[in-house]
This record gives structure tokens, C-alpha cells and sequence, in this order.
């Protein structure tokens, strides 16, 4: 990487910034054998040890976000890279002192993301004027629609079930194709009754596993409509939901505070036990 002059007002404001490039990591990058090669995150284990009695257990339903990384098809891959190198940090702070400052730019759809109103409405509230209360700690449930039974997810898989004031979680099972050109491909995806519905049981937020909560076969996006404009929020792109519970649990996927933002990567977790 070229080096930087540093001025003397701020040691770490370099006054040549570099740009992220693809391949410009050491790791091995998404069009390489190794990358691929490479297994993929492993959900933890609900089997609870004799010490972990009265313990909560945190499962990981969101996927990892690296250099390369390409979510939505026919959006820009994410560039990860620094902005300040370990060695070229050497000449600015002590001696045995170093620092890795890294430079993120990618779209918000990038790995398993929140959408807040102001993705879809204009006057909808932004990442900054959504409350934590919304998508942090939610009592949720999960709904089993195997994606080899069904695509078009319908009223009729959510009857009968105690939904209001939850978090719904629809687990298909679509993230096993996740990476892969099939990832966009026929997904399954809620349709626009099942998303009335939703409202109409008062749900806090509605996540899926798959690339879309709607169907992306034409450009209408019922579900977004529907569940934005009643302050709804989802959460797309989540994984591991075979290894949670239907209830019991408690789920959060926090964004930053962005304002002007309607969409942002989560760290989506599910709490089971107690605290």
C-alpha cells in the first residue's frame, strides 16, 4: 500500500486516503479457490452444559460481511481495506505501539440487514428515529415454512399462532444457498395477505432468512409497503434460525444511529435463557 504523509495537525488523518480495491486484502477474496474453500460460521450450541444452567446461550443469525462480499444481485460487492496499515502505523505512534484503522465501503443492503420506514416512504423515521424498543430484546417466534414445501408464504402458515407485539421470524432454509447464484433465484418470500395479516396481529418486526421478504418477480414490494408504512420493521438476509426454538427466546438486530438512512447491517442475535 503507497504511503501516506502524515500532517502535524492529526497523526491519523492521512492527507492521501487510500480508496478500497478489489484484491487489495491479503485475505483471499471472493473470486478465489481458497475463499470458497473456506467453511462457513457455525452457529452456537443450544445443549447447555451443567454450567450453564440458569445461563442465557447466544446464537448468531446473522451472516459474516468481508471484502467482496456481493448480497443483493446487481448491487456493488463491499470493499474492505485500510486506511491505516499495522506497518504504517509504526511511524506514527510509539515504538511497539501499532493500530489498524479499516476502510468499509459498501451499500446498505449488505449482509443481513434492518429496514426502518424511510427505506421505503420518504417521510417514513430514519436508523436515528427508530427506538432501540423496536429491535432490541423482542419476545420472538419463529415460523417453520420449508422452502421446499412452499415459496409464496401465505396467510395460512401464520394462523392460529400467538404473533402480537413479536418479533416473527419466517425460517425457510433459503440461507443454505446463501453466496451461491441460486441465492436469488425463485426465493421464497411472504405475500402481500400475509403481510396484512402481520399488521393487523400488531407485530414489532418481521425477519426472513431469504434474499427478499417479497418477491422480486417484478417490482411491486407489497410486504415492504405494508409492514413500513405501519412502522413495522424487517430484517432480511438472516441464517441459522434452525437452531433456535419456535418461542422462548428473545431477539435483537441493533443498526447504528445513520440518519438519512432507511437500511443498515445488524448484528441479529437470539437470546435463549435467561439473563
Amino acid at each position: 500500500m503507497k504511503t501516506s504523509q502524515v500532517p502535524e495537525s492529526s497523526p491519523i488523518a492521512l492527507a492521501d486516503p487510500p480508496l478500497c480495491v478489489a484484491g487489495t486484502r491479503p485475505e483471499a477474496q471472493s473470486g478465489d479457490p481458497a475463499y470458497h474453500a473456506r467453511p462457513r460460521s457455525r452457529s452456537t450450541s443450544l445443549t447447555p452444559g451443567a454450567s450453564d444452567v440458569g445461563r442465557s446461550v447466544y446464537v448468531e443469525l446473522s451472516h459474516e460481511i468481508e471484502d467482496g462480499l456481493v448480497t443483493y444481485p446487481g448491487l456493488p460487492p463491499a470493499r474492505i481495506c485500510d486506511y491505516l496499515s499495522r506497518e504504517n502505523s509504526r511511524s506514527v505512534y510509539a515504538h511497539g505501539t501499532e493500530f489498524q484503522i479499516a476502510r468499509i465501503d459498501m451499500v446498505a443492503n449488505t449482509g443481513t440487514y434492518l429496514d426502518a420506514p424511510y427505506h421505503r416512504f420518504p417521510d417514513g423515521k430514519d436508523l436515528c428515529q427508530i427506538s432501540p424498543a423496536d429491535f432490541c430484546d423482542l419476545d420472538a417466534i419463529v415460523v417453520r415454512a420449508d422452502h421446499r414445501e412452499v415459496r409464496s408464504i401465505d396467510t395460512s402458515w401464520l394462523q392460529d399462532l400467538e404473533l402480537e407485539g413479536r418479533a416473527v421470524l419466517i425460517h425457510t432454509g433459503w440461507d443454505i444457498h446463501w453466496r451461491e447464484s441460486t441465492y436469488g433465484v425463485e426465493h421464497p418470500h411472504l405475500t402481500h395477505d400475509a403481510a396484512e395479516y402481520l399488521r393487523e396481529r400488531r407485530v414489532k418486526l418481521v425477519g426472513i432468512d431469504s434474499m427478499n421478504i417479497d418477491s422480486t418477480d417484478n417490482g411491486d414490494r407489497p410486504v415492504h409497503t405494508v409492514l413500513l408504512g405501519a412502522g413495522i420493521l424487517i430484517v432480511e438476509h438472516l441464517c441459522n434460525l434452525g437452531s433456535v426454538p419456535d418461542t422462548g427466546f428473545w431477539f435483537s438486530a441493533m443498526p447504528p444511529k445513520v440518519r438519512g438512512a432507511g437500511t443498515f447491517p445488524v448484528r441479529a442475535i437470539a437470546r435463549v435463557g435467561r439473563l
